[in-house]
């Protein structure tokens, strides 16, 4: 049985129901490789970030990754192989797969994964690894 608008508010849910515009959360920010929390559901985080060059290779032991393109385009690159990922597509990258996304040009990207995902995977960098990512 679902649950009342009423029985969500109190359970306080009642929030999460409110609609996300990506294009106004995409411009509350301007940085690269820095991803921002804009939703959560079943233990997944739905993540926005920018990016532009090269990342570090990683893999992520646990966790699946879903990049989709918002705006722009990206490469993925794989250690036997390289994908584009155009605006409007998305590439699910497997657990343990070695993978290293690059950009040309600015490009914003929605992720799908799970919580505990950390952005840069198996990999600990000074600059790149975001242990706590803000909420937008």
């Amino acid at each position: 049985m679902g649950r009342s608008l009423s029985e969500c508010r109190w359970l306080g849910h009642y929030g999460t129901m409110t609609k996300v515009s990506i294009a106004d959360k995409l411009s509350q920010f301007s940085d690269y490789f820095n991803p921002r929390i804009v939703g959560e559901l079943n233990g997944q985080h739905v993540k926005l970030v920018k990016f532009q060059g090269e990342f570090v290779w990683h893999h992520h032991e646990h966790e699946d990754e879903l990049f989709l393109v918002v705006e722009g385009r990206f490469r993925m690159d794989f250690r036997d192989r390289q994908e584009w990922i155009e605006e409007g597509e998305f590439l699910i990258v497997p657990r343990g797969v070695e993978h290293r996304p690059v950009a040309e040009e600015e490009v914003a990207v929605l992720l799908f994964e799970p919580a505990s995902t950390l952005n840069t995977g198996n990999v600990q960098d000074d600059a790149l690894t975001r242990a706590h990512l803000q909420r937008l």
